[in-house]
């Protein structure tokens, strides 16, 4: 009997199959299949994430000029010490690791004061980011001596790296200096994780420097930081 039973299963498989026996609606033949959700690719992605003016109340939100950028790509920098790489990378607006998609705005509150640099990159798989944060952790200590970074005729020695407590949780925040033209300036950068996207923010008093009669000390925004983060979470 249990033979004969198991024997009748596919036999009733293909009545079903025939005879639309599932119990449901008959569809017409020639109905359209429904259309399927257009896939946002990374670089859209970053796109609506990162911030505008409008999050940013008494800030200019603009796109870095790509004629005064310290290096085109992670390729054409070098740095004297390799464990410093992560380090100039995110002073330089470049992305750490390998990123999907990478984006930089430049936040500014004004002639005579400091801007902001953020940087999101998007990873694949999320570990990607997290590894890319740790490696820049790592470097922190090891560097805190200085190094010297290049690209093409471009020069910057960064003569001390120092940790600090950074303006949002979980990051990891540090201080830097460098002398330029015999004056000296203080440079702040962060970087946060949310899930598989890597914000890193960079501040510094462009204005001093190009001035070269004084010195500066750029802060960290936390408002900055805070709006991108909301951003990034939603």
């Amino acid at each position: 009997m249990k033979r004969a039973a198991l024997a009748v299963i596919p036999v009733l498989a293909l009545t079903c199959a025939l005879t639309a026996c599932s119990g449901g609606e008959d569809k017409p033949s020639g109905a359209p299949a429904p259309p399927k959700a257009k896939q946002i690719t990374p670089a859209q992605r970053l796109a609506k994430a990162i911030v505008t003016k409008d999050d940013l109340r008494g800030y200019n939100v603009s796109e870095p000029e790509a004629e005064y950028a310290f290096a085109k790509s992670a390729d054409e920098l070098t740095v004297d010490r390799p464990g410093c790489a992560p380090l100039a990378l995110a002073m330089n607006q470049l992305p750490l690791g390998k990123p999907r998609a990478d984006l930089t705005r430049i936040a500014g509150a004004g002639y005579g004061k400091g801007s902001t640099y953020i940087t999101l990159a998007s990873y694949e798989p999320a570990a990607e980011a997290e590894s890319s944060l740790a490696q820049l952790a790592k470097a922190v200590p090891e560097c805190g001596g200085g190094f010297t970074a290049k690209a093409g005729k471009n020069s910057t020695a960064y003569e001390s790296v120092t940790a600090e407590k950074g303006t949002a949780p979980g990051a990891v925040a540090f201080r830097s200096t460098m002398t330029f033209r015999g004056v000296s300036h203080t440079l702040r950068t962060e970087a946060v994780r949310d899930g598989d996207v890597l914000a890193v923010y960079f501040s510094v008093n462009g204005f001093a420097i190009a001035d070269s009669t004084r010195p500066s000390d750029a802060k960290m925004p936390a408002n900055v930081v805070k709006a991108q983060n909301s951003k990034l979470a939603k």
